[in-house]
């Protein structure tokens, strides 16, 4: 029955369904528990006859009483206590327990009945019990033992009426093959009711296998799905949908309405019509948020096959996000430009070098102090714009840039004031807070890439900031632990970005704006990554108990300084 005897070597018998799978079968164990029930019905039954008989005037028999109440006691306590694993493999322990007990008592019975009571029938139990519960040699053993019990009767009854017994002789023969017939018969249909529970668990876990392989492929599908019935009920969801649809879907119960919320009644409509056309569906719909302005989403609906006409087809709802749909189209369409930009920046190297050359020269004849101010002022322009052309190649070849820069060695809190306050002179930005706190740190960090980086984090802040007094605030301080590395933090008070922004925050050439690039925090992270530093992004609040904001953070480098401590 199970995988250790196998291994040990011990013979297949004709169980080798349950043998070879390493497996029981929980429909034999039903039937044990039926026979089990059946032992002591019939056990009940037999005291009970007893007691009829005594009362109808014929003689009693103590003896037959107490064998029908030990039979009946011994039956109800190996149904409460014994624990068989079927199949019987031979005539040992469970047979004797068993089989073994009702062909004594059935016997015992039988001799004693002196022509008033016939239990041959009950000698029907045991074989059926060992045919289906047992091997072919149990089943067969125990048949051909009811038999020979059955001939012997026979036998012992033409012992005492020798002319009066030759019908017994007929009926024992018969009652015996006809037993064997039944014996085969059961034991035939219960080792294919195994085969079936064998291939059906099988079956089974290959269709666990399948489903749970659907469930992690849906839930990591950036489009979100719902599985609907024809009465609109919603029986599946992913994280997606959840996301898209935004209104505290994840903490509905399954299955749920899709008219729950009035922002879906739109999808519950498309839903109905998908069922009445019978035919996929696809709509642009406006679905309103808990939080913000409602959002465009696109969605198309598909019916699944129903082949079986017992089931019926289910609608399944796919959801995508139009705003990062079409992000994605415009990042793609922005990525052919950044490989051309790349190509136009390198042409514009030459002419820089031409015009920073030309403005030295002509420097070296003026001697008008305002005329040598402006060629300076060209100098220092064209030299900047020739650090930008280099950062455009930097990110075009960045995936093959991993080299750290040493960069230079600045002191993060007097830098951060300076770029800052000129940022602010620059935009005319109000509701700008400065908190420094990061005294005498030194980071390794190039003093341009520096400011680069800050006034990305800055513009990106203050395109989504409020006016309020502190809607953007810059800080620094030390991070907590053993490492204590200078970081860089940009606060604003903006609305918080969706999950579907968030996962491509950092990519090149993403935006959720037409008017943005999506170039800045690329563009960031790179220059980060080239001086040792990280860069993400949280929603939390700066205090507790105030208002939460995003925050962009910059983990610094060691500096050399702290390197050789």
């Amino acid at each position: 029955m199970s995988s250790p005897l196998w291994s040990r070597g011990e013979p297949v018998t004709d169980w080798d369904v349950l043998e070879l799978g390493g497996s029981e079968s929980t429909a034999l164990i039903r039937l044990w528990r039926g026979f089990m029930a059946a032992r002591c019905f019939v056990a009940l039954v037999l005291v009970l006859l007893q007691g009829v008989a005594f009362a109808l005037g014929q003689t009693m028999q103590p003896l037959a009483i107490g064998i029908s109440a030990v039979y009946l006691v011994t039956a109800w306590l190996t149904m409460r206590y014994t624990r068989l694993q079927p199949p019987i493999r031979g005539f040992t322990a469970p047979w004797l327990l068993t089989v073994g007990v009702d062909l004594a008592a059935f016997t015992t019975l039988q001799v004693m009945q002196g022509g008033n009571v016939n239990y041959t029938p009950l000698f029907a139990l045991p074989v059926l019990m060992s045919a289906v519960l047992g091997t072919v040699v149990v089943g067969l053993g125990t048949t051909s033992t009811v038999t020979l019990l059955l001939l012997a009767d026979a036998g012992w009854h033409w012992l005492q009426q020798p002319v009066d017994s030759s019908g017994r002789f007929v009926q024992a023969a018969l009652t015996g093959t006809g037993l064997f017939v039944v014996a085969l018969l059961a034991h035939e249909l219960a080792r294919r009711l195994a085969r079936e529970e064998a291939v059906a668990q099988r079956n089974r876990s290959s269709a666990q296998m399948q489903a749970q392989v659907n469930d992690l492929v849906i839930e990591t599908l950036s489009e979100g799905v719902l599985v609907i019935d024809a009465e609109g009920l919603v029986h599946a969801a992913n994280p997606a949908a959840d996301a898209i649809l935004g209104q505290g879907l994840a903490k509905l119960t399954l299955p749920f309405p899709l008219h729950a919320q009035p922002a879906w009644h739109a999808l519950a409509a498309l839903a109905r019509q998908t069922f009445a056309r019978r035919a996929p569906q696809s709509e642009e719909i406006p679905v309103a948020q808990a939080r913000g302005a409602a959002r465009e989403v696109r969605v198309r609906t598909r019916l699944t096959p129903a082949d079986d006409k017992r089931l019926d087809s289910l609608c399944v709802m796919f959801l995508q996000d139009l705003r990062e749909l079409e992000a994605r189209i415009r990042t793609e369409k922005l990525a052919a430009m950044g490989r051309m930009s790349a190509a136009v920046a390198h042409e514009i190297r030459n002419p820089l070098a031409a015009i920073t050359q030309a403005s030295a020269l002509l420097n070296e004849d003026l001697t008008d102090p305002a005329h040598r101010k402006l060629t300076s002022m060209v100098q220092h322009n064209a030299q900047r714009l020739a650090r930008i052309v280099d950062d455009v190649l930097d990110v075009s070849r960045a995936r093959q840039q991993r080299v750290l820069s040493l960069g230079e060695q600045v002191v993060l809190d007097p830098a951060v004031q300076v770029l800052a306050e000129e940022w602010i002179r620059q935009t005319q930005r109000k509701g700008v807070q400065v908190s420094l706190d990061a005294a005498g740190s030194d980071v390794r960090f190039d003093a341009e890439h520096l400011r680069r980086l800050l006034v990305n984090l800055l513009d990106n802040a203050s395109r989504y900031a409020g006016k309020r007094e502190g809607s953007i605030q810059v800080l620094t301080s030390l991070q907590r632990g053993t490492s204590g590395r200078p970081a860089l933090m940009v606060w604003s008070d903006g609305a918080p970005l969706e999950p579907a922004v968030q996962r491509h925050l950092f990519e090149p050439f993403f935006s959720s704006e037409s008017r943005s690039s999506g170039l800045g925090l690329f563009l960031c992270r790179e220059l980060c990554r080239r001086h040792g530093a990280t860069i993400g992004y949280e929603r939390r609040a700066l205090v507790q108990g105030g208002p939460e904001g995003n925050e962009f953070f910059v983990s610094f480098a060691a500096s050399e300084n702290r390197l050789t401590q």
